[in-house]
Parts: structure tokens; sequence; C-alpha cells
């Protein structure tokens, strides 16, 4: 008998080790844009909340603290105009994804359930959907989920292409989602960084009157740089939050004290937020253009860290040519067959290695 658990698909980023191999063989070295992570350094009031309670030897809360919780109701309020969040349905996570890829899970999915996803979309949803059991199904635009749906995720801005769904859009995303009895589940982890668009969240007053059978994921990896912190939150119907904050108690599901202390200064410091958001923007106006001079053409991307971008090709053509000229990206069939003609070129190196990839695109 096979002990291995569900198949699951490989892990994207291992068949990109050629094309890195290759990149890294420029003589200016590697522009790796393939991957979401922070370069810039933890604000030095996160790194002091961290340090201040390292000496706290007990065990941490699942629900995390009340101070935590708080400054999480009064952060989406004030930077979103999320309003009527109950500090009790907040839950601070591992990051957001391994809230992703159990999600389906401790919310009772299973074998003989659907769990609907965006044609394009994160490739933990459906990690997350295997490992439940259940069948994943992709939705084109404006495409219905069908019966059985237990699930639907949304994702806006979104990863890989950064796209924005409209208020209205979002509306009747969760309504479709009611009619067939399913939870909406909406990851908002690159709400705080809009560019030609301004995101709104699954939970805003312009979207829906009534949390029931919804949640919002979100993190601060992107916004405050705390990808290595593990700082991530999942808030929205009460009900379902108290459900997740019971098996999350049993499995261990802990955020470290030391980083819920750091969660809550970055929820309260707004400046940091705009420095970043401004480091990023200047990345992008510099490679967006670069890309667009060198044949690219770049859909959507309102916000969000990525430039989804295509030269008509197969996308593993593309990431070959990129490879040449010692760049790394992406390539859009990680995020399912949808992308087979793009891309999906990250934000996040270094200003010295944005500018490296802006001469390499010019040659």
């Amino acid at each position: 008998m096979s002990r291995r658990g569900p198949a699951l698909p490989d892990f994207p980023w291992d068949q990109l080790a050629g094309h890195a191999a290759k990149a890294r063989k420029h003589p200016g070295g590697v522009v790796d844009l393939s991957v979401g992570t922070p370069v810039d350094p933890v604000p030095a009031v996160i790194q002091s909340a961290l340090s201040s309670v390292a000496d706290v030897p007990g065990y941490p809360t699942t629900h995390g603290t009340p101070e935590l919780r708080a400054a999480f109701v009064a952060a989406v309020e004030r930077r979103y105009g999320i309003v009527g969040v109950r500090e009790a349905a907040v839950l601070p996570t591992i990051g957001s994804k391994e809230l992703v890829a159990w999600l389906p899970t401790l919310l009772g999915v299973g074998p003989g359930d659907v769990v609907a996803v965006p044609a394009v979309a994160y490739p933990t949803y459906e990690v997350g959907a295997l490992m439940a059991g259940a069948e994943v199904v992709r939705l084109a635009d404006g495409e219905l989920p069908p019966a059985g749906t237990k699930l639907v995720w949304l994702n806006s801005p979104s990863n890989p292409t950064g796209r924005v769904l409209s208020a209205e859009q979002l509306r009747d995303a969760v309504a479709a989602a009611r009619a067939v009895g399913a939870i909406v589940a909406s990851d908002e982890c690159y709400l705080a960084l809009p560019w030609d668009s301004s995101p709104v969240s699954v939970l805003h007053p312009s979207v829906v009157d009534s949390f029931d059978g919804v949640l919002a994921v979100h993190s601060l990896s992107k916004s405050s740089s705390l990808a290595g912190y593990r700082a991530g939150f999942i808030t929205g119907d009460p009900e379902l939050i108290a459900g997740l904050l019971e098996l999350r108690k049993h499995a261990g599901m802990i955020v470290p004290r030391p980083v819920q202390e750091a969660m809550r200064a970055a929820l309260e410091d707004d400046a940091h937020v705009a420095e970043q958001r401004s480091r990023y923007l200047a990345r992008r106006e510099v490679l967006k253009p670069a890309l667009e001079a060198a044949g690219f053409t770049v859909s959507h991307s309102e916000a969000g860290l990525y430039l989804w971008s295509s030269r008509g090709e197969d996308s593993w053509e593309t990431i070959s040519w990129l490879a040449d000229r010692g760049i790394l990206a992406a390539p859009g069939t990680f995020y399912g067959p949808a992308g087979a003609k793009h891309v999906r070129v990250a934000l996040t190196a270094t200003d010295e290695r944005i500018g490296a990839a802006v001469e390499r695109l010019g040659v």
C-alpha cells in the first residue's frame, strides 16, 4: 500500500533548473525575476518589535494576541476601507501559503467535492484541493462554478497576471458561489500594491452586505517585506473562522510569539508600506517599458508584483530567450494551460539587478 499521500504536480520551480543554470553563466550574473520574494530590508520598526519579546518563554496562542487582532482590524479599515471585521474573527497564519494549501482540508472539502480556481492561478490553490482529495475546476472569465463546488478561490490583484477585479465582478463571483452553496476564499495578498487601478477587498461594503460564507486571506510578505517571518491572516465569516481556529489549535498551527509582535508593529505603521510601494513602483516604471521595447506585450499587470508578459510564443521559448540574456522568469504554464504563451516577470529584485535586466533587454 502506498503511503506517499495524494499525487501532486511536480514542484514548478524545479523545472527551471536548467534555465537557471544557463542564466547564471551570464558574465554579469543572473537577474532572477522568477520568484516574488522580497529583497529589501525588513523595516527597523518591525525588527525592533520582533526582538522585544524574544525572552517570552511560554507557548503563544493560536488566535494571536488581542493587540495583534485589534491592529489588524484597524489596519484593514484604515488601508482598505474594510469595516465590520470582528476581532474574534481574525486568525493569524504561518504565512499565507500554508493556509491556502490546507484551507480545503480544514473546511471539510473532500473526495467528490469541487474546488474552483481562476483559469490562470497561483499553483497552491490546485495543490490544496488535491491534498483534500477534491476535484479542481478552472473557471474562465464569467464562468459559473458547477454544482458540487464547495470552495471558490478569487484572487485580486492576481498572481500571476496582476489583474484587478472590480467590485461588480467580485459581487457577481460571490453571488455565483453562494448560489451553489460554496464558500468564497479571496486571496488578497497584493492588495497594498495598486498601480493602474484600485483593487478592493471581497469584504469591502461595495462588494458584500454580509460576510456569510466569505473569507479573505492577507499577507505581510509583500507589503512589509516579511516573507521570511511567515506572516499572514485569514478573516471574514465569524463562524468559519471559529471552526478554523479550533482545528488549528488541535494541529498546533501557531504563529511564533515574536512574529506576532512583529506583525502587530507592521500593521500599526503605514509609513514603511508606502516606502516599499514606492520602491516597487520605481522598478516597474523602468522594467515595463524595457520589456515592451524588446517586443513583449504586457497584459493586465494593473497591480501587484508581476508583469504578465508575452512574445506570442510558447512560454518556454521565451524563458530560454531570457536565460540567454541572464534573466530568469517564470513560465505561464506554472499557472495553468491558459498561461502557455506568457511569462511572469517579478519586480522583486534590487534596483541594480532591475537595471541590469533593462540593459540586457535592449541588446
